[in-house]
């Protein structure tokens, strides 16, 4: 049984507003607890944002979500993980309609070492879509939601390698946009990039909210404070497993946290 859009659709309007959560989740690579007993709800078309020191855990959060972890060897989770409303670590779920659903826009912008064109295509050919008007509508409906198709309409046959290193991101989101997702995951999507690239990709973020559920992974508090609507602070404990600290909305866990921890590290107190 597939993860469909008719079961999918379905649970949303149960769930009302919240896209994604975790309930009670633990991640262990092996005998080594990553996570401990993780449990939040992230509402559709917003941005939600993944703070923590480094080593809590926030990409391992992060890649649960559309199972990439599945690819760690040893990697095992317990707790439930919800795709609007329905489990993706089911027996059942097809993981390759999953990460179609969920898609992931890595740290280092990783174009293939193909065309433009054929990046952004890549996705709905391997998806089945042969017929090159549609496949030239979707490439230049993707290009524009992220925002690049003005700066490579005349380049579209050239390297996707060619571009500058915040058009090589913008082609990545673009290449996760053309097979139509529901979530984008963004593993800190600005930390190879120049201030001038970041704001682009930040604009584009706010602009992508509208229409799709996003959760970024940040080190970058003023990134956070300035994208994202809700925060989740993640910190390890004694024995290295991430937990949840503090979550809410962005502007209430900067101005007002509840936890003298959060506000400690969004302080730099530590971190």
């Amino acid at each position: 049984m597939k993860m469909n859009s008719e079961l999918l659709n379905r649970n949303a309007t149960i769930n009302n507003n919240v896209k994604l959560s975790t309930k009670g989740v633990n991640l262990y690579y092996g005998s080594f607890q990553a996570l401990r007993n993780i449990t939040l709800d992230i509402p559709q078309c917003a941005i939600t944002a993944i703070i923590g020191p480094s080593g809590c855990g926030k990409s391992s959060l992060l890649r649960i979500f559309n199972r990439m972890n599945d690819l760690i060897a040893g990697a095992r989770v317990e707790g439930r993980v919800e795709l609007a409303g329905v489990n993706v670590y089911d027996r059942y779920i097809d993981v390759v309609e999953l990460r179609k659903r969920v898609g992931m826009v890595f740290q280092k912008p990783n174009p293939f070492p193909m065309s433009v064109f054929e990046n952004v295509a890549f996705g709905p050919k391997r998806h089945g879509i042969g017929n090159r008007a549609e496949l030239e509508e979707t490439v230049e409906k993707s290009l524009r939601q992220a925002a690049l198709w003005d700066e490579v309409k005349d380049k579209l046959q050239q390297s996707g390698l060619a571009l500058s290193g915040g058009q090589q991101q913008r082609l990545c989101i673009a290449r996760v946009l053309a097979v139509e997702p529901e979530v984008i995951l963004m593993d800190e999507p600005c930390s190879a990039l120049d201030p001038v690239a970041t704001l682009r990709i930040e604009e584009l973020m706010r602009s992508l909210a509208k229409n799709y559920t996003i959760v970024i992974v940040t080190h970058n508090m003023q990134q956070a404070a300035r994208v994202s609507d809700m925060a989740a602070f993640l910190m390890m404990e004694e024995d290295r497993a991430g937990v949840l600290v503090e979550y809410g909305p962005t502007s209430e866990l900067f101005t007002n946290p509840k936890d003298k921890r959060t506000e400690d590290y969004i302080t730099g107190r530590f971190g």
